[in-house]
């Protein structure tokens, strides 16, 4: 069992990706003895504030547009179980077991940086039910991303308490009997821990990471597979030739004109130089400017995300002068989800261009016109009978299209709440939510690209004899041809555009 140490400073990326996907067994996530020095310190500086009945935001006063309302001292443990049962308004399907676990992690990372004021107690058993699989039931949607996520997160906070569901061993149950069954004791809550619980960016951070994990791997799978495109339609190299790219130097475009060379060496699918056909369509000429373009987007949201993951995102929070003792609460704004809207929008306007450049090559690898008759119509030879890969194509057009639509910035809106306290709010948890479609469609499209691009790439065989695809794109036919075969005549498509679609999203890698 690996072992991974919490300190709220030093979490990565990979080591996310790696607790969100383990298996029960295979990670144990624990505080490091620095992370519990400062938890420690944090929750008896909380506790001073209430022996000197030092009025402090969430600690001794309600929330939100409640802020001047005044706690007693024997009410505090009530307000911090009010805020978890209030809060957990959340609707829609529920989070992923990897994007729960992420957001497990992250909360806890978050709080072990020592300036929320949680108990060392507390914070264990979040560990502990993420150690033993036991996964909060988080419906997906309620949060507009400032205070934070606070609805989901109170979905994830409530088995602390003993309330609430959980998914444990592939089975939805109530918290309550799951933590008895293992012997784990639920919480009373102290002063600020229900906000420290509730009250950040972890949502937006977990998903974000997840799925910038996910666009990367989808970056690469469009390069691979338009490539396989080109072959296809005996397209050209010449355009991808480093001396252009390196006069217009974006790093990402040089990156994926290097790696379309490296995918198409040794290739004899594609045409020399050729006086009567000098340059190809925009799609297969200008993919290292698109697609570099797009993974620009990508780069931008893994800097965003992993300055967020070791970030202090709570409100209020506790500091205590190094060499006075004396105790700060400091409220701001850490809680704003803005950085990663913006980010999570940006992914998804880039997501949809490769969806959009996919399609179209769809389309080109099925119009006869399109490709010169390099190709016959709908990649069917009897065709009119048949109808080949003509709906293939209209599949992929309904959700490029409907990505178009998702594309639509969430972090441009707000709508103030709190009785206008919280007046402008960052939509960052819808970002992400309508990211994950997006993925989702992309990948799709791009199944169907690849689906298209090998059939084509049978024609051409018919014409070329047994030459040789590159080196990049020879092993992914392959995969693709154990899975599919050469579609001959119309049969059920679906079942075949199933298998392809899996192949794409475990990565052609």
């Amino acid at each position: 069992m690996k072992t991974i140490e919490l300190d709220g400073q030093s979490l990565s990326f990979e080591e996310v990706i790696e607790v969100a996907h383990a298996r029960e067994g295979e990670v144990e996530v624990l505080l490091s003895e620095y992370a519990a020095r400062r938890v420690d310190e944090s929750a008896a500086a909380v506790q001073e504030l209430l022996d000197t009945g030092v009025v402090a935001y969430g600690i001794t006063t309600g929330f939100g547009a409640f802020k001047n309302k005044i706690i007693s001292r024997d009410e505090v443990e009530k307000l911090q179980e009010n805020i978890l049962v209030s809060h957990a308004v959340g609707v829609g399907d529920p989070l992923s077991k990897p994007a729960t676990r992420a957001i497990m992690l992250i909360r806890a990372n978050t709080l072990a940086s020592g300036y929320s004021g949680i108990r060392r107690k507390t914070l264990d058993l979040l560990l502990a039910l993420l150690n033993n699989s036991v996964h909060p039931v988080i419906p997906k949607k309620g949060s507009l991303g400032a205070s934070g996520d606070l609805a989901p997160l109170a979905h994830m906070a409530l088995p602390l308490i003993g309330k609430g569901h959980v998914d444990f061993k592939s089975e939805v149950r109530e918290s309550a009997g799951v933590l008895s069954e293992l012997g784990l004791e639920p919480v009373t809550l102290a002063a600020k821990e229900g906000l420290a619980l509730t009250n950040g960016t972890t949502v937006m951070t977990a998903m974000g990471l997840l799925l910038t994990h996910r666009a990367k791997r989808i970056a690469e799978t469009a390069d691979i597979v338009g490539c396989l495109s080109l072959e296809a339609l005996n397209g050209t190299t010449a355009a991808y030739d480093k001396r252009i790219h390196n006069l217009r130097p974006h790093p990402r475009q040089l990156e994926c004109a290097k790696n379309l060379r490296e995918i198409l060496e040794g290739s004899e699918f594609t045409r020399g130089y050729d006086p009567a056909n000098i340059q190809d369509a925009y799609t297969l000429r200008c993919i290292p400017q698109v697609h570099g373009a797009c993974r620009d987007s990508i780069a931008y949201a893994e800097w965003v995300v992993n300055i967020e993951l070791n970030a202090v995102t709570d409100n209020p929070l506790i500091f205590r002068d190094p060499d006075t003792g004396k105790i700060d609460v400091l409220s701001g704004g850490n809680f704003h989800g803005e950085p990663l809207a913006i980010a999570m929008d940006y992914l998804a306007i880039a997501l949809t261009e490769l969806g959009n450049i996919s399609e179209r090559r769809i389309m080109r690898l099925t119009d006869e016109d399109s490709n010169s008759g390099v190709l016959p119509a709908f990649l069917t030879e009897n065709g009119g009978l048949n109808s080949g890969f003509m709906i293939v194509q209209y599949t992929a057009a309904s959700l490029a299209t409907e990505n178009k639509v998702l594309a639509h910035p969430a972090s441009v809106d707000t709508i103030p709440s709190s009785m206008n306290v919280e007046d402008h709010v960052s939509m960052g948890a819808t970002s992400a939510i309508k990211l994950d479609d997006i993925a989702e469609n992309v990948e799709e499209i791009l199944s169907m690209e690849l689906m298209s691009a090998c059939q084509a790439v049978d024609f051409r065989k018919k014409e070329t004899g047994n030459s040789r695809l590159g080196n990049g794109t020879a092993s992914v036919y392959d995969s693709v041809r154990e899975k599919v075969p050469f579609i001959e005549e119309d049969v059920v498509m679906y079942p075949h555009m199933r298998a392809v679609s899996e192949l794409v999203k475990k990565g052609l890698n």
